[in-house]
């Protein structure tokens, strides 16, 4: 699958912003960067803060189309612009999961599961899968 990324004028609008996030992630986002990144989970390369379209993504899998993004309290503020931009990306072909920081916190392993479920990928987990609905509120 080709890679969506931003235009090259709207990559040199996100690139800071892109690379402050990365550099000042959540606990949640860093506990979980540290089971996807280097093809951890089931050989799947994942990159973190992903330029694709208008957006920066938590977390990108392009060989899966799959974005997974990681929900703190301020989503909950948000829910009417996440919907919206979850349905932009959704109409480039890609599929959105969500968890919330307390979801990775709690149970790190069922997330993980979760997520290569959703790459179409066998879990190496047998935990059950968290709630992550596909739209609004996650």
């Amino acid at each position: 699958m080709r890679s969506k990324r931003a235009g090259a004028d709207m990559w040199q609008k996100l690139r800071p912003k892109a690379r402050s996030m990365r550099h000042l992630p959540t606990a949640a986002e860093d506990q979980l960067w540290e089971r996807l990144r280097g093809r951890r989970l089931d050989g799947l390369k994942f990159r973190r803060q992903h330029a694709i379209d208008r957006f920066i993504v938590d977390f990108y899998c392009a060989e899966a189309g799959l974005i997974v993004e990681i929900d703190g309290p301020v989503h909950e503020k948000h829910r009417d612009e996440d919907a919206t931009r979850q349905s932009c990306l959704e109409a480039l072909r890609l599929r959105v999961v969500r968890f919330t920081n307390a979801q990775v916190d709690a149970d790190l392993p069922a997330v993980l599961a979760a997520i290569a479920e959703a790459a179409g990928h066998s879990s190496r987990s047998n935990s059950p899968s968290p709630h992550c609905g596909e739209g609004a509120g996650g």
